[in-house]
């Protein structure tokens, strides 16, 4: 009994102190976002939920932005626009209205006639409104978008120059400023795009300010006599991580906090991308794509107000509550299998329980905040609460046969002729448990192969569930019989995968190396299955006990089935 205890007692010392460890917040020198120091610009674009601009008919209604406008007037001196479709062109005269200056954008690209209206309706908005809109921007990333030439873009950049009274400028990344310099010879002054988290050789976000910083300086000796608006830089909150580039909160306060001081000692204007958390864009750009912004898109609200110490897991102690919670439920279990077993488990027993109640308990927490984040549309919902529902199931029903003494049932024992199939209710859901993280395990594997660009690692419904499953492979399988076909084709796929992943993210992408490892750790639970061995029998040594064995099988399924019923 004092082994069981002690490690009951560690497992949940273990639980809270990752979860204080985990939720540490950081207090930095300067506020992200500080009202007393208004930001120059920020990017901004209105839409809400489902609201997306792919949408030719949808048109923003003027309450919606100057509620948003005046939202942001509060901590912005003006904001920088792409478009003036679905309602945008209202946005120069309602900005008046907050106080606001505008970079008044037009989303230009291959559709040449459709390129002209919007540059002549532009042209009439900025003469329309001299004191809001401070500049125009004639086009962004559509040389990186390979959807206009460069003699075309600039084209229509003279065309509209000629008719403002105001500077005009494009708006790309900066290796295709460096790559196209003859485009600055049209614009007033420079707008390059830096967002250091997209780039081909990513930086820590701890470096990518000063990173921006002296890729900022090469252009300024590029272009002499222009000045260099960085029109776009940001950090996201959420989402993937890429090489040493790791999506947080505490790294989108601190790449702001920086470059916004940066910015202040050196003289620089910097436009921040973006306002807003935009949910569209999740659709082609992952979780990333969606959690740019200095505001929630849903309560609408600043994400880091001044005096507040940030964190990633702003709902810790629920997250830990919920991780404890399962903890106790998981050596509860243990403990009422015990009451159906003769005999004492071995130490490995109660370590294999120790293992998987403290990595549920500790993971639990993280897998909620990435069911709320990375979840987007029916299907991504549907896939993110059928793992996080088995991820939750598998330590209490490997526990269950852990102490039962009951290997874990192959894929024919559950999906099998129905001679074959067992006849134990729990066991049943162990193996459909088994089964369906399988299936999710090789859907997302495939996914990060074939488009893992956009792709989340799901590292941590992964764990809580494969690792309790592998506990019980390793201390219950058979150790004869062949291995069963299907098992060993979705082993080989998400090996396979594994390696590929690994090597196509990179060494330093600790997020990948976790999701590879657990990847092959389900391959070999899954090739610990034989065929022929009947789930319902104890299996520490492969063999049924001499009273199991004197016993007639149809028997020793009925008495089974009875107990664990009861």
């Amino acid at each position: 009994m004092r082994t069981p205890l002690a490690l009951f007692f560690v497992s949940i010392g273990l639980i809270a102190a990752a979860w204080w460890w985990l939720a540490a917040p950081v207090t930095l020198v300067r506020a992200p976002i500080d009202p007393e120091a208004k930001l120059e610009c920020v990017s901004y674009a209105p839409f809400r939920g489902e609201q997306t601009p792919h949408n030719p008919r949808l048109i923003v209604s003027p309450e919606q932005i100057a509620e948003d406008l005046g939202e942001l007037a509060k901590v912005t001196k003006c904001i920088r626009t792409y478009s003036i479709d679905n309602g945008l062109d209202k946005v120069p005269e309602l900005a008046s209205k907050a106080g606001l200056k505008v970079l008044l954008g037009i989303w230009i690209g291959r559709d040449r006639a459709k390129n002209v209206l919007l540059i002549n309706h532009a042209v009439a908005l900025a003469n329309d409104h001299p004191g809001v809109v401070t500049s125009v921007i004639v086009g962004s990333e559509v040389l990186l978008r390979g959807e206009m030439t460069v003699s075309d873009l600039r084209e229509f950049i003279r065309s509209a120059r000629s008719r403002v009274h105001v500077p005009v400028t494009y708006a790309d990344v900066w290796e295709f400023w460096l790559r196209y310099r003859e485009v600055a010879a049209d614009v007033d002054f420079v707008t390059v795009h830096f967002l250091p988290y997209w780039e081909d050789v990513p930086p820590r976000a701890e470096d990518a300010a000063a990173h921006v910083d002296e890729v900022r300086k090469q252009l300024t000796v590029a272009f002499p006599g222009k000045e260099i608006l960085i029109g776009e830089t940001g950090w996201p909150s959420q989402g993937r991580m890429r090489e040493i580039a790791v999506a947080s909160r505490i790294n989108q306060a601190r790449f702001i906090a920086e470059i916004l001081e940066r910015a202040r000692t050196e003289k620089f204007r910097v436009n921040l991308f973006e306002a807003y958390d935009e949910p569209w864009k999740r659709r082609w750009e992952g979780t990333v794509g969606g959690y740019w912004g200095v505001f929630n898109a849903s309560d609408r609200r600043l994400k880091y107000p001044a005096g507040i110490a940030i964190g990633n897991y702003p709902l810790w102690k629920w997250q830990m509550a919920g991780g404890l919670a399962l903890c106790i439920l998981v050596f509860a279990t243990a403990g009422l299998a015990l009451r159906r077993r003769s005999s004492s488990p071995r130490l490995a027993s109660w370590m294999a329980v120790a293992l998987s109640a403290t990595t549920s308990g500790v993971l639990l927490g993280v897998s909620l905040d990435k069911l709320l984040y990375e979840s987007f549309g029916f299907d991504g919902w549907l896939r993110q609460c059928a793992l996080l529902a088995a991820a939750i199931a598998a330590p209490l029903l490997s526990t269950h046969a852990l102490m039962s003494e009951r290997p874990i049932p192959a894929f024919l024992d559950i999906l099998g002729p129905s001679e074959r199939r067992t006849q134990i209710f729990i066991t049943t859901l162990l193996g459909v448990t088994l089964i369906a993280i399988t299936l999710i395990s090789v859907e997302t594997a495939l996914g990060l192969v074939f488009d893992g660009r956009w792709r989340d690692f799901p590292f941590a419904a992964l764990t809580m569930a494969v690792v309790p499953f592998a506990t019980l492979a390793l201390l219950t399988h058979p150790r004869s019989g062949a291995r069963p076909i299907a098992e060993v084709v979705f082993a080989s796929l998400l090996a396979m995968a594994a390696l590929y992943i690994g090597f196509n993210e990179g060494s330093a992408n600790w997020q990948s190396l976790w999701t590879c490892a657990v990847y092959l750790l389900l391959g070999f639970t899954l090739v610990q299955a034989r065929e022929g061995k009947s789930s319902e029998g104890k299996a520490f040594d492969g063999k049924a006990s001499e009273d199991e064995a004197s016993e007639p099988q149809s028997e020793r399924w009925s008495n089974g089935a009875s107990s664990q019923l009861r």
